[in-house]
């Protein structure tokens, strides 16, 4: 009998989901564990304390992005005061790419990376004896960090324009099925309107001649029962049709209706007796006697095509109900000015009032149809909000009968488009930044180093009466008060090694010089002073 095969058993979800992030902690702490070896001393025990504080980092990488990458900022800061270690350089970039990515706002890495260079000038004035670890600080904090965030940035823009990609294209798709589902209902308004014409009609005339029969004396009784059975049935059809036709036309829009004899000034009295606080402004310009058959001084719509007029009717009715709805309260300023050739309207509303206001309920159609109507009638309408927090609607009319409507203009697009256009330029700009960026801080950093290049030599120079005051064995906190504040960052070309537990330092004879004065302690005291010079 055969032995059936033990398949292996699945890894748990919980266990799947964590092997990434246990990948990622393996592959930071080989460079720890590559440098453990060669190390003594604080730099072992900082490398020691990597393998935990990393695994910290690669569980924090997605909550706390920023916090992941200030740890080994930190710890590096602890090791070297130029931030470069061996054993946090690897998690610097990935976590500094992370936060880029995980980010939404750039202006806390920014603030970390700031704190930790200020953090690092006087570390490396009071400990270092000079500011060239800090300019390695500076060098290794941008193209360890600041240039691998700029990349995550740049990486996270791209998912967005991605991202709004395809929102587009779902919004063209949802465009595309309104555009049908709008054909289909003026397809049902046209067969409305085609059973309106004919078969109504038709039932009309049905009705007439049955109704004329039932009366002609002519004929019998039971005949003129009959017509007027035919007659009752016609009239009834006609209702039916009526319905019928309601039902084709339920999810139409209803044609525009202006109330015959309602003036804009009889639109702002409805205004004012429903509360409203509304302004009227006339302004008669030079009008040629022919451009309106108003009287002078009348900026109305007396006179106007019947297009303008309606468009004019509509604008100001369209922006009392929006001033009403959405700034109850505010007052309203209505101004029409009258030149030759154009009509121009403004409606400004104030900012609501402060306090709570009934929630609007707008279906967001009014204004694009009012630009139809105002297109249509040759015109050009401006819509948008006022820098006082209110709302201006502007509409330039023609007075003159025959004018063609204004092209429609497609520039604009949907909201989709110029969202991908703002994602697009918000791209492109990260892109420069990537690039830009630390060219320019390299050059300025470089710029920095040759003007402290120049000048360093001056701040080194340690007196000679100062340096003859030393005496070998005296305690090296004596010597700090007859020594310059910085020294040199390396000792003259071909100086000698000192021996193994020594430390140290060099000062300038005179700024320029070849020469230098060496100093060297051994357990806290001065073992030696002497004069080095530069050997070719």
């Amino acid at each position: 009998m055969t032995p059936a095969r033990i398949l292996p058993r699945p890894l748990p979800d919980r266990w799947r989901a964590r092997l990434p992030g246990a990948g990622l902690w393996l592959l930071l702490c080989v460079p720890p564990a590559t440098a453990f070896n060669a190390l003594s001393g604080r730099e072992l025990w900082g490398t020691a304390l990597a393998f935990p504080l990393l695994g910290v980092c690669v569980l924090l990488r997605g909550r706390r992005p920023l916090v992941s990458l200030a740890l080994p900022l930190a710890a590096s800061l602890c090791l070297s005061l130029e931030l470069f270690t061996p054993a946090y350089c690897l998690a610097l970039a990935l976590f500094g790419y992370l936060s880029g990515v995980r980010l939404p706002r750039a202006r806390p890495a920014l603030r970390l990376v700031a704190a930790v260079a200020l953090v690092g000038l006087p570390l490396s004035a009071l400990f270092g004896r000079s500011l060239w670890p800090w300019f390695s600080l500076l060098l290794t904090l941008l193209l360890n960090v600041v240039l691998p965030w700029l990349l995550g940035r740049y990486r996270r823009q791209y998912g967005a324009l991605v991202r709004t990609g395809w929102q587009l294209a779902e919004q063209m798709e949802r465009e595309q099925q309104a555009i049908a589902d709008r054909t289909r209902l003026r397809e049902r308004a046209r067969i409305a309107g085609d059973m309106h014409d004919s078969l109504g009609h038709d039932l009309a005339l049905i009705a007439l001649r049955a109704g004329a029969l039932e009366v002609d004396p002519r004929l019998d009784a039971d005949r003129r029962a009959a017509a007027g059975e035919l007659r009752a049935a016609a009239g009834a059809a006609t209702e039916r049709l009526r319905e019928i036709i309601g039902v084709l036309r339920a999810d139409d829009e209803a044609p525009p209706r202006t109330p015959s004899g309602e003036s804009v000034p009889a639109l702002i009295e409805d205004a004012r007796s429903a509360g409203m606080t509304v302004t009227l402004e006339q302004v008669h310009e030079a009008v040629r006697d022919d451009d309106t058959g108003g009287g002078a001084g009348d900026a109305g719509d007396i006179g106007l095509p019947a297009m303008t007029g309606h468009a004019l009717h509509r604008a100001v009715q369209e922006s009392l109900t929006n001033a009403a709805k959405h700034a109850p309260g505010a007052p309203v300023r209505v101004r029409l000015v009258r030149a030759a050739g154009h009509l121009q309207l403004t409606v400004v509303n104030g900012p609501r009032p402060e306090g709570p206001a009934p929630e609007a309920v707008s279906g967001g159609s009014g204004l694009v149809g009012l630009d139809e109507r105002v297109r249509l009638a040759g015109g050009t309408l401006h819509t948008g909000p006022t820098p006082e927090g209110g709302f201006r609607v502007s509409a330039r009319l023609p007075t003159t009968g025959g004018t063609p409507p204004s092209p429609t203009d497609r520039r604009e697009g949907t909201a989709a488009r110029r969202e991908l256009e703002r994602v697009r330029h918000e791209v492109r700009r990260r892109l420069r930044q990537t690039v830009v960026v630390p060219l320019v801080v390299i050059t300025a950093l470089y710029l920095l180093m040759g003007i402290f290049t120049l000048v360093s030599p001056s701040w080194t120079v340690l007196d000679r009466g100062h340096y003859d005051a030393l005496r070998t064995g005296m305690p090296r906190a004596a010597t700090e008060s007859a020594l310059p504040f910085f020294a040199l960052d390396a000792p003259p070309d071909g100086t000698p090694s000192p021996p193994h537990g020594w430390s140290c330092v060099y000062y300038s004879v005179r700024p320029g010089s070849d020469s230098a004065y060496q100093l060297c302690f051994a357990e806290d005291r001065l073992v030696r002073k002497a004069v080095v010079h530069r050997r070719d």
